[in-house]
């Protein structure tokens, strides 16, 4: 009995799909690490653009106390 795929280019195809599935499986194995292990930003990001201008030196501790109280509120 002849097999089909005896026409010599079949390895290239057989090897583009096994290249194709092991780069599918290791992609959905980056993205679930990513997505049940990643950090999440769950802060008000009016408090972080607050810490990030109190870093840079753009305000001052008090200003940053005084704007944090009244973000809060």
């Amino acid at each position: 009995m002849m097999w089909p795929y005896n026409d010599g280019g079949s390895w290239i195809w057989m090897g583009a799909m096994m290249l194709l599935s092991w780069g599918v499986v290791i992609a959905l194995v980056i993205w679930a690490l990513r997505a049940f292990t990643g950090t999440r930003n769950r802060g008000d990001p009016a408090i972080a653009t607050l810490r990030r201008r109190l870093a840079a030196g753009e305000i001052s501790q008090a200003e940053f106390e005084k704007t944090k109280r009244i973000l809060q509120v």
